[in-house]
């Protein structure tokens, strides 16, 4: 199939990836756009998890303030200095730092999530559900989904990200690691609000 430069670049400004990769995506999809989009996002996540392993050393250090009433500081590390003084890289960085302020996240993932949080969302859950009187199993479907809700609203990389909603913070990140080449971990964030 004879895909035109035009398309590529489209979607390449779409996605932020090499051209070789958009083309070889919208081949493989028959030039379906959506289809590509889906086939680089497959291969984003795949190259982020065999870079996961990789030692990340240098980094980058963003805030950002909104009308001097919130402020963030995000730490974002990667495995060279190269990368960490590369554009894409921090406007990456910038990018979570106005998602932390918008988006109002407490954890960077579910995995660092601490078990008594959780277990106190459980137990506020189940007295709500309780209440309705649905069945015990009916009840413990509702409660799952409700902390799973819970945790997409305030894990960053659970997010949906404000600037494309199509697609969460954790996938955004996927996207970057496959276009810079090198492992990115979002290592921690602190989020100020004024009188809080």
């Amino acid at each position: 199939m004879n895909i035109s430069a035009t398309e590529i670049a489209k979607l390449r400004d779409k996605t932020g990836l090499p051209m070789m990769e958009c083309k070889k995506a919208l081949v493989e999809a028959d030039g379906n756009e959506g289809q590509a989009v889906e086939i680089l996002k497959n291969k984003g996540f795949s190259k982020a998890a065999s870079k996961s392993e990789r030692e990340v050393k240098s980094g980058y250090i963003d805030s950002y303030v909104h009308n001097g009433k919130i402020g963030v500081i995000v730490e974002v590390l990667t495995e060279t200095d190269f990368v960490a003084k590369n554009a894409d890289f921090r406007r990456f960085v910038h990018d979570l730092a106005l998602q932390i302020a918008s988006a109002k996240p407490i954890y960077v993932s579910s995995e660092i999530i601490p078990a008594e949080d959780i277990k106190k969302m459980k137990a506020e859950y189940e007295a709500e559900v309780g209440a309705s009187g649905k069945s015990a199993e009916i009840a413990g479907k509702i409660v799952e989904g409700k902390i799973k809700k819970w945790q997409s609203e305030v894990c960053l990389l659970d997010q949906k990200y404000l600037r494309d909603e199509d697609k969460t913070v954790g996938e955004l990140l996927a996207e970057t690691i496959a276009k810079i080449g090198e492992n990115i971990v979002i290592s921690r964030f602190i989020r100020y609000e004024l009188g809080d």
